[in-house]
Parts: structure tokens; sequence; C-alpha cells
């Protein structure tokens, strides 16, 4: 199916504009907006479904989005101008190419794992820049799970997207309550290893992943909540030795991920 759209003034130019602007019109609609080629491209493999695709033949070509992408022949192609595309796009230096796709819901009761898991868990991330930071080291150490517990902002913001280079596509992802996730670690018997700053945390090279194991990272400026430093299994912490205490929380998950990681995969 193919469309042709040259005006700014067109209805589903502002539908455009409104899905990348507001969480509640994604919400609503059940639908949200992915730029560039490499994230779409994620999204479909994912098993995304992808509703339109919007291309300006300006900068891209029809024959290499064909080239590049798997499309459904449901896909409706819609050819845009210049002018439409600068309107719509949320990044400035994508290749003309932008999709609208179905949302999907993260339930916890539908996540599937390994029999020993090993599972990143954010708790009320804020700012989609560490959310994607996240999910693209998450994606790197091939984690089976990331669990956002109290979400402050839907993984299908344009910035999360953007940030996390497509990760949040082909990620294993849960969204819930904190004490939900407590409460399906406890079922599923997955230790808790919640990173904080506390006088009872122990150096985390001293503890073993090698076990079903959730990494537990709280915000920066408040950490995480009393819910689960009195529910984890044990708390952790990465020494610092300059004159601050804290880090990046997403230069923090990847320390201990890593540190996971690098357990597991000795013989």
């Amino acid at each position: 199916m193919y469309k042709q759209i040259s005006s700014i003034q067109n209805s589903l130019v502002k539908e455009i504009i409104q899905l990348q602007e507001k969480s509640r019109s994604r919400k609503k609609k059940g639908l949200f907006i992915i730029e560039g080629v490499r994230e779409i491209s994620l999204a479909l493999k994912g098993n995304y479904q992808v509703k339109s695709v919007w291309i300006c033949e300006e900068i891209i070509s029809l024959a290499k989005v064909n080239d590049s992408l798997d499309l459904s022949e449901q896909t409706e192609i819609v050819t845009i101008s210049k002018e439409v595309y600068q309107k719509i796009s949320h990044r400035k230096t994508t290749e003309g190419i932008i999709a609208i796709a179905k949302t999907k819901e993260f339930d916890l009761a539908n996540l599937a794992l390994a029999p020993t898991p090993l599972i990143l868990i954010a708790e009320a991330p804020e700012k989609p820049g560490n959310i994607g930071a996240l999910l693209r080291t998450a994606d790197a150490a091939n984690l089976d799970a990331v669990i956002i517990a109290n979400p402050k902002t839907d993984l299908y913001n344009p910035n999360t997207i953007r940030s996390s280079v497509g990760c949040v596509f082909t990620t294993n992802i849960a969204t819930g309550s904190t004490q939900d996730i407590i409460e399906f670690l406890r079922l599923k018997k997955i230790h808790s290893f919640a990173a904080a700053l506390n006088e009872h945390s122990v150096n985390y090279t001293e503890i073993n992943f090698k076990e079903a194991s959730a990494i537990i990272v709280g915000t920066e400026s408040t950490g995480l909540s009393n819910d689960w430093l009195n529910n984890a299994t044990k708390k952790i912490i990465i020494p610092m030795n300059g004159e601050i205490d804290s880090l990046n929380v997403s230069v923090s998950a990847a320390i201990l991920i890593f540190e996971a990681k690098r357990q597991r995969n000795i013989n």
C-alpha cells in the first residue's frame, strides 16, 4: 500500500507529532514512532508490528528501504516531502525514514526466563537516556531480562529508543511495582543483590552471581527504596577511592553486570 503526503497540515502529520511528543497519545492509541533504518530493523527482529513506514525519497530511496528492511506486505509505505520529514522527525540526523509501530505490553507475568537467569532491575529511572544506556548494557551482556520497577517514563519515549539504539525492541523487558517484582523474584527463587551505599553492604566482588540472580540499581539522587533494601538477599557496593561516593547508574550497572558475566564464563 502506498500513499503520498506533501503538506505539513495533513492530519496524519499532526498525529505523528503527537505520538513523538506525548506519552498519553502513545498509550491511548497503542502506537509509537521509530526513526532510523537500524532501529526499525531491530523492531522487526523483535516481532513488533510496523504499521507504516514514512520515507523522504530526497534522503533515502525506496529501493534502499526495501533492501534494508523485511517489511510485511501489510505495511503501508508513505512517501513524504522533505518539509514534512523535517516537521515530524525527532532526530535531525536520521536517514529520512520514520515508522509507526504497535506497542507491546511489558507484563511481568509473561516474562520468560532461563533456569538460572541473570536479570537487571532498575527502580524508578526517570531519564530516558539512562534507561537507554541500561538497555544497551543489557544487550551487550546478553542478559536474560531487564525489569523496570515503578517506571517514571514510558519505554517508547523517542529518547529512550534513540539512546538504546533500538535495544529496547530486542531486550526481554518487563515492568511492575517494586512489591510485585519482589514477590516475582521470591516465587522464582532468584537471589536479589541491591546496589546501595549502606553500612551492611559487601564488596560486589564477594558475591556469587552464578546462581539465579537479579542486580538491582536505583536512581543516583535517592538510591533504592527501603522495600528493596529490606528484602534483598544482600546489599552490595562498588568501592569508591576518590572524593565522590557514587557513579552514574548505567556505569554502576555495567560494572556489576560484567562481574556477574565474568564469574559465569569461568569454567
